[in-house]
């Protein structure tokens, strides 16, 4: 949900992003003496347009792409940009073409109208299977007071209420993450005593319904206690259910036995050949701990490296610069991945510290709307406008890197201002926003115009020919 401030400061962006981008690219887009490019917008109403684009083979003309960024010195102060048709066939850029390039005959031809197109946007940590998205206001319970295990408890009355729905619920938010500009995600799936595996049903009949539209890994997610809940077999059972990762879930507050707990974990992954993404909220002594564990048992089981995630990861915050290069440099040789929501709090998550090491950081939705929290919005954009704004990135070039937190590390330029996507043989998969660049995007979060997935458009329009 929205408040009236932002429902309205975002339409107003979507109103003015003409004439913002027009002050942003002037003198800037294309290259060399190249004229500058008429600034970017929606189609005008009198225009054609079509909201259904399913061509396997078409080409999508006047796209803006950025090609390089502008220097005073050695600062980068702007990023030059220059319009494109590109390509498109069975799912992939075939080519990019100059905009004064002599087009294929007889292909079909749709309109960007000057926008921009971003790398799609990838929510890595999300619970689609659980929410109160798509039925009624319902705000949560206070949780002043609450822990964990009552929250739990307060889920355990919930899920009969949310199953019956949870497959259309599941699809609702599909739709929303489209809307953000996000085709690929991550998704935790309870396996619990109450909803056994229906919930892992009803998710999977939801993404069967859009295995055209959108791509989604899911994580078993044991929410009520890998041993607490006593799951084991049904954690097994999922695994043969064609899910990808094994769950877990702050092995010391909720299963009470730290050791126990990760060694269930992991022995359930070793056995059927999974990876392993964690939940674990845990500070300090307990967190910290359960990290170091998980390393050592990453390090002895060759087989588990480069397939473990864990997600949240707050003990990482506690540490002392010396302890957390340390940890960051083994997690870093064993492929270990941080899953993080970019949270506000007392204590800052050191995610620019991790990336230094070597550790790759992703980013998620975590709760979009349920009894966990009401302020999810889906949209990975913001989450990389969040991280610009935590770890001081407010000039050009920061505000573009902070992208790659929400794309899975794909950027339009690479650190020296080279063109890095797309390219001919990249999967045509990119949302279109009324933006000059990707940093005035990460900065001032224009809606998304459309979305692709393997070249298909799955929300928006473009403008015909």
């Amino acid at each position: 949900m929205e408040t009236g401030h932002h429902q309205n400061r975002r339409a107003f962006l979507g109103r003015t992003g003409g004439i913002v981008t027009a002050c942003a690219v002037a003198g800037l887009t294309g290259s060399g003496g190249t004229k500058a490019s008429p600034a970017p917008g929606k189609p005008a109403a009198a225009e054609a347009e079509t909201r259904s684009l399913t061509d396997q083979h078409y080409l999508l003309t006047n796209v803006r792409l950025e090609e390089g960024f502008a220097y005073d010195g050695d600062v980068v102060t702007a990023t030059r940009t220059a319009l494109h048709s590109l390509e498109i066939k069975a799912g992939k850029f075939v080519a990019l073409h100059a905009a004064d390039a002599v087009l294929p005959a007889g292909v079909p031809t749709y309109r960007a109208n000057g926008q921009l197109a971003l790398p799609a946007m990838r929510d890595m940590h999300i619970h689609l299977d659980k929410t109160f998205y798509g039925g009624p206001w319902q705000a949560p319970l206070p949780r002043q007071g609450k822990t964990i295990l009552d929250m739990i408890a307060r889920e355990e009355r919930l899920l009969p209420q949310l199953l019956p729905t949870s497959q259309q619920r599941a699809e609702a938010l599909i739709a929303l993450l489209h809307s953000k500009g996000t085709t690929v995600a991550r998704s935790h799936c309870n396996i619990d005593p109450v909803s056994g595996l229906k919930s892992l049903e009803h998710l999977q009949r939801a993404l069967e319904n859009h295995r055209d539209d959108f791509s989604c890994e899911i994580v078993a997610f044991p929410q009520h206690g890998l041993l607490h809940s006593k799951v084991d077999g049904l954690m097994r059972e999922a695994m043969s259910m064609g899910v990808a990762y094994v769950g877990g879930l702050d092995p010391t507050n909720v299963d009470g036995a730290m050791e126990k707990s990760l060694d269930a974990m992991f022995q359930i992954a070793l056995d059927t050949g999974k990876g392993v993404d964690i939940h674990l909220h845990e500070a300090s002594p307990a967190g910290v701990a359960a990290i170091g564990r998980m390393i050592e048992t990453v390090e002895k089981n060759p087989a588990l490296r480069g397939k473990v995630t864990i997600s949240h990861a707050f003990a990482l915050a506690t540490l002392a610069p010396g302890a957390l290069a340390e940890t960051a440099s083994r997690m870093a040789a064993q492929g270990m991945t941080i899953a993080s929501s970019v949270p506000l709090g007392a204590m800052t998550m050191p995610l620019p510290q991790l990336s230094e090491k070597g550790v790759f950081v992703m980013t998620g939705t975590d709760s979009v709307y349920d009894h966990w929290s009401p302020f999810g919005r889906a949209d990975m954009l913001e989450k990389a406008n969040l991280y610009a704004q935590l770890y001081r990135g407010s000039d050009e070039f920061r505000l573009s890197r902070a992208l790659a937190i929400a794309t899975g590390g794909v950027l339009p330029l690479d650190d020296g201002g080279k063109r890095a996507w797309p390219k001919a043989g990249d999967g045509a998969d990119f949302t279109l926003v009324p933006a000059s660049c990707s940093a005035e995007a990460v900065a001032r979060l224009p809606e998304r115009s459309a979305t692709f997935h393997r070249g298909r458009m799955v929300f928006g329009s473009v403008g015909t020919a």
